[in-house]
């Protein structure tokens, strides 16, 4: 897959989800008001907050794109795992302020009877947010897209928020006005793991923490398969947005010549860019092999 058309399918993706989630706002405002449903019309209010969450990661995919340059000669990939923070936060915090209104409104007592379009609008917005979420996942894992990952969590929580928006209403239509803040206080502990799992994902990535360890065994396999590479004496490899920059220590007979080293060098590279097409940029250094050498570092 071209570099380009990985963006363009992110980006693709993305804008489905903005505009879908732009006319669920509209609907869930809406029927909240006229349907005289508080968890409704707070489900709405939500909805507009993922509007800034998945606007700055459309911002993070346009910046993103754009190759390396003088300033930035790991390229711009970072952008997305900045928009993937941004978008757990938002998660958190809606977690958070629906677990504290649950509470503000069984201390208080303020139960109404909503209406059926209420029903209706919440019973619509679990099956749209579930299919966006499967949707943006699969294209998500298939460019290991960071900001993507992370939207697809956000319509996730958004689906469990209106499964106790429906609960509440449901129970609320026929009565039982309690159901409403205890079902969507209940939910709030499944959105905020989802959006701590989120969070800890992209910090993951903005410290470059290393790559799983599976592509880390299988890029060692297949860099000792190259003739003349004795052994990979390291591995690291970090994550740059939807693509992975490794980094390779390779041993080799001290005795070849450095256009020998190097053609051996480009030939492990070339490999590697042929096997996977989520890795960025190699960058490769040679150990003499069976020789005492000492790693500079100052990490």
């Amino acid at each position: 897959m071209q570099r380009n058309e990985r963006f363009d399918r992110a980006d693709r993706i993305i804008k489905i989800g903005f505009w879908i989630n732009a006319l669920l706002m509209v609907m869930k405002l809406s029927a909240g008001y006229w349907g005289r449903s508080d968890a409704v019309f707070a489900d709405g209010i939500e909805s507009a907050c993922d509007f800034v969450a998945i606007f700055a990661t459309m911002m993070a995919l346009k910046l993103g794109r754009q190759p390396f340059d003088e300033n930035h000669p790991y390229g711009h990939g970072r952008a997305e795992s900045l928009a993937a923070l941004l978008v757990s936060l938002v998660i958190v915090a809606t977690g958070g302020w629906i677990l504290y209104e649950s509470v503000i409104s069984i201390i208080v007592g303020n139960f109404k009877s909503p209406e059926w379009i209420a029903v209706f609008a919440a019973a619509l917005t679990i099956i749209i947010k579930e299919w966006l979420y499967r949707f943006t996942t699969r294209t998500g894992k298939r460019l290991e897209s960071p900001s993507l990952l992370a939207i697809a969590k956000d319509h996730r929580k958004d689906a469990l928020t209106s499964i106790a928006t429906l609960a509440g209403v449901i129970g609320a239509f026929f009565g039982l006005g309690v159901l409403d803040p205890l079902a969507a206080g209940f939910t709030s502990f499944f959105i905020l793991n989802v959006g701590y799992q989120a969070f800890m994902e992209a910090a993951h990535d903005l410290m470059d923490g290393n790559a799983p360890e599976d592509f880390i065994v299988a890029l060692q396999t297949l860099a000792e398969s190259v003739s003349h590479v004795e052994s990979v004496h390291e591995i690291r490899a970090r994550r740059s947005g939807q693509f992975m920059i490794v980094d390779l220590k390779l041993e080799m007979d001290p005795n070849m010549t450095v256009k020998q080293s190097h053609d051996v060098a480009t030939a492990v590279k070339k490999l590697i860019f042929e096997r996977y097409s989520g890795v960025g940029d190699v960058m490769i250094h040679i150990n003499p092999h069976e020789e005492e050498h000492e790693d500079l570092i100052r990490l």
